[in-house]
């Protein structure tokens, strides 16, 4: 596994090249995130807050917030265009 900050470096200067202003990339990096944490916890909310450090409440309202409906926790969203390079720098950082 590399070190995150290049790899971390690496996907900003992608995101920037193609436009992607910073609220988006913010967004979509949270909403990755949350998602990714939500597979590996199998959708169990509140393993995930704990994984992710936050009580369950504010895993809720933070879902809530990046679009990701509690019953659909489930089922991987759909990516937007900020998505698929965060997807990419996390499947080579495997």
């Amino acid at each position: 596994m590399q070190p995150l900050q290049p790899q971390l470096q690496s996907l900003i200067e992608r995101m920037h090249g193609r436009g992607i202003v910073y609220h988006e990339a913010v967004h979509e990096f949270k909403k990755s995130f949350v998602l990714v944490a939500l597979r590996e916890n199998k959708s169990n909310q509140i393993r995930t807050a704990r994984a992710l450090g936050m009580h369950r409440n504010t895993l809720t309202r933070q879902m809530a917030e990046l679009g990701i409906p509690p019953k659909r926790a489930r089922v991987r969203q759909l990516p937007q265009r900020a998505t698929a390079a965060i997807r990419e720098a996390l499947r080579k950082s495997a």
